[in-house]
């Protein structure tokens, strides 16, 4: 009979880097969907556009990629030092939480990548990662949301574990 391979115990908290990506990520998502989502597009041969106008479009870009390099780098990381053990709390609640943070992976993957196809192959993705500013902007709201049921109604130290990191 095969033994299973020994489970390694789950951290307490999440590491300094991952609390780090954690939080540059979402900042660089907020910058996204608030700021930036809708630049001024630039077409080939416009010399009208302000240097303004050409900075804020092109931010998006390299914005979004650093959301994917960041994304993948996270991804990594968590594969590597895992993450901790999710609270206690209902099957729906426990459900939910690991639906929500499925589709936030999905679409911190999907968003950058429509983007690059239509941005630099001509790809017609536009209308496709355009759909994606609703969705991110439900899920973050759900996040918040249970973020801080968790800290004044359950009050189990959830928020503890992405602001200080694991010893």
């Amino acid at each position: 009979m095969a033994q299973s391979a020994p489970t390694r115990p789950r951290p307490a908290s999440y590491s300094l880097a991952q609390i780090v990506l954690h939080w540059s990520i979402a900042a660089l998502v907020a910058w996204q969907l608030f700021f930036s989502d809708h630049p001024p597009r630039i077409q080939p041969g416009s010399a009208q556009l302000s240097v303004w106008a050409r900075t804020w479009e092109s931010s998006h870009v390299w914005l979004g990629l650093a959301v994917l390099g960041l994304v993948v780098i996270r991804i990594v990381l968590r594969l590597a030092v895992g993450a901790p053990s999710p609270v206690e709390t209902n099957r729906l609640q426990a459900t939910a939480a690991q639906v929500v943070h499925f589709l936030f992976y999905a679409l911190l993957v999907f968003m950058p990548v429509t983007g690059i196809l239509a941005w630099y192959f001509g790809l017609p993705t536009g209308d496709l990662h355009e759909l994606g500013q609703p969705a991110f902007i439900a899920l973050i709201v759900a996040h918040v949301a249970a973020a801080l049921w968790h800290q004044f109604v359950q009050r189990d130290g959830l928020i503890r574990r992405m602001v200080v990191p694991a010893q």
